[in-house]
């Protein structure tokens, strides 16, 4: 150990109650101080892997962050130029005053060794940040207070448990550009391996497919429609359809997971779990839903809704029917599926039912609605998984004559439009029409009427009001309200292929 690392060899640890020390190096920290004195353009080598907090020495702490912020305004840090900045420093003093920074410089490693100390830093820095996280979820579990469940102790110390995990990750910076050619190349040939136009995960609905590109990681999809247009129905079609599909194998780059269909979490806050299972059996068995809650079916039925059952099983589908909660517990058990499980697809049923995590938040609802779609944002991108929500739309639909939703519909926030990559509208025109049936003694008016029902009746349109990487427009698709079941709509020239096509 060299001379100047001995100065400090009898740091107390910085929390003084405890005298147990944590995990440090002061030697390291000292030569890669004295090798960006020395040498200013290591400072840009190791500036995303290390912070000023990551130092354990407040001196060299202070060192550090007088040096980067001389840098980063292009002045030269050196022994001399930081020597006015800490001549009163009382702990540089203790040290033996500006002739430590001479020191340091002395004791400089060489530049390729730099990434290293620093990450080594970096490391220990973590390790004490753990040790600290621990000792404040065992002092707040010992405090009994009214105001602190244990759930929601569990659901903070999760999450900066997480936040901990993922520092290093999130912060990229620049890639060549050769690299995201490699990426976007990558993602055309898996589109191609697929039989053209997909690179996303199939939803089973071949036009909205072809119009989508299928489900893309990191997209937020909002599902949007007034009540009894069939939101959440086709929103667990999609579900059963992806699950259902689900194949594992080694995908393009190298690493293990779904290489066709995928792994769905379904958070569902407005139905339980066994009603949304009952509405997937029933499109898979073809039975209508009211005779299974009814229990109201024949033997061929019945088994048909058991064999349905069975298949079933196998599907990697997970249900979450807790109401009312906060999108800091969605995001955690969002993380903790897919480290358990793996997960490639989220739904939300729905969105308006969801609550924001912080208390400034709930007495202004916009502000809330706004925290949320950004925290559902964060999900898709930290996951990298396509995320469903479905949202209610405002009253305004009714009071217009063309009863098609528009992006103004979405309730409550504009951040809802803002924050989505895609928004579909359910619009079925035969639930309007069927409300619009003239007197029986209107003959003419009936004769049009029924002509009109003929055209709208197991026809339904999912309206793309906005799709930041693709066309908007509209998709047609069938409609079986007895088993509540979207599917492709038949068409003469497609050779006959019927709605059932593509399940």
């Amino acid at each position: 150990m060299s001379e100047i690392a001995k100065i400090r060899t009898d740091l107390p640890a910085p929390a003084a109650a405890e005298t147990e020390v944590l995990p440090h190096n002061i030697e390291a920290e000292q030569q890669l101080l004295g090798a960006i004195l020395v040498n200013n353009d290591i400072y840009d080598r190791i500036a995303a892997t290390i912070k000023a907090q990551h130092f354990y020495d407040p001196v060299h702490r202070r060192i550090f962050e007088i040096a980067s912020a001389r840098i980063q305004k292009n002045a030269l840090a050196s022994p001399v130029t930081l020597k006015g900045f800490m001549e009163e420093d009382q702990g540089l003093k203790e040290l033996g005053g500006p002739a430590y920074l001479a020191r340091l410089a002395g004791a400089a490693i060489s530049a390729f060794a730099a990434r290293d100390y620093a990450q080594m830093i970096y490391d220990l820095a973590v390790r004490r940040e753990l040790i600290q996280l621990g000792r404040d979820i065992s002092a707040k579990a010992g405090k009994v207070e009214v105001d602190s469940e244990p759930r929601e102790q569990i659901t903070e110390a999760e999450q900066r448990l997480y936040k901990l995990g993922e520092q290093g990750h999130v912060e990229r910076g620049f890639q060549s550009f050769l690299k995201s050619v490699t990426d976007a190349v990558n993602n055309a040939n898996a589109a191609y391996q697929r039989g053209g136009g997909l690179a996303g995960i199939s939803t089973g609905l071949t036009d909205l497919d072809k119009k989508m590109g299928g489900l893309h990681d990191s997209d937020l999809i909002i599902l949007a429609g007034r009540p009894s247009m069939g939101k959440t129905s086709l929103a667990t079609n999609i579900a059963f359809n992806v699950a259902k599909a689900y194949k594992r194998g080694r995908k393009p780059d190298g690493a293990e997971g779904a290489v066709e269909g995928g792994v769905v979490g379904f958070f569902s806050l407005e139905m339980s779990a066994d009603q949304l299972a009952a509405r997937i059996l029933s499109e898979a068995s073809e039975v209508p839903s009211e005779q299974i809650r009814r229990g109201d079916m024949t033997e061929t039925e019945f088994r048909r809704f058991v064999d349905a059952a069975k298949t079933l099983e196998s599907c990697p589908l997970f249900i979450d029917d807790t109401p009312a909660l906060p999108i800091s517990q969605v995001a955690a058990r969002a993380r903790r599926l897919k480290r358990t499980h793996g997960l490639d697809v989220l739904m939300i049923d729905y969105l308006q039912l969801l609550k924001g995590s912080s208390k400034a938040s709930e007495a202004n609802r916009v502000q809330e609605v706004s925290e949320i779609t950004q925290g559902l944002k964060a999900i898709a991108k930290e996951l990298q998984i396509p995320v469903i929500a479905l949202s209610q739309l405002s009253r305004n639909v009714e009071s217009r004559e063309d009863k098609r939703p528009q992006l103004s519909d979405l309730r409550e926030s504009g951040s809802i439009e803002q924050d989505a990559d895609v928004v579909m509208f359910v619009y079925r025109d035969e639930y309007y029409k069927e409300r619009e049936k003239p007197g029986d003694h209107e003959l003419e008016k009936m004769a049009a009427w029924q002509e009109v029902m003929e055209r709208a009746h197991g026809k339904a349109e999912v309206i793309l009001g906005k799709q930041r990487h693709g066309p908007i427009g509209s998709v047609e698709l069938s409609f079986e309200g007895r088993f509540t079941r979207f599917g492709n709509l038949a068409r003469p020239w497609d050779g006959g292929a019927g709605p059932d096509a593509g399940f």
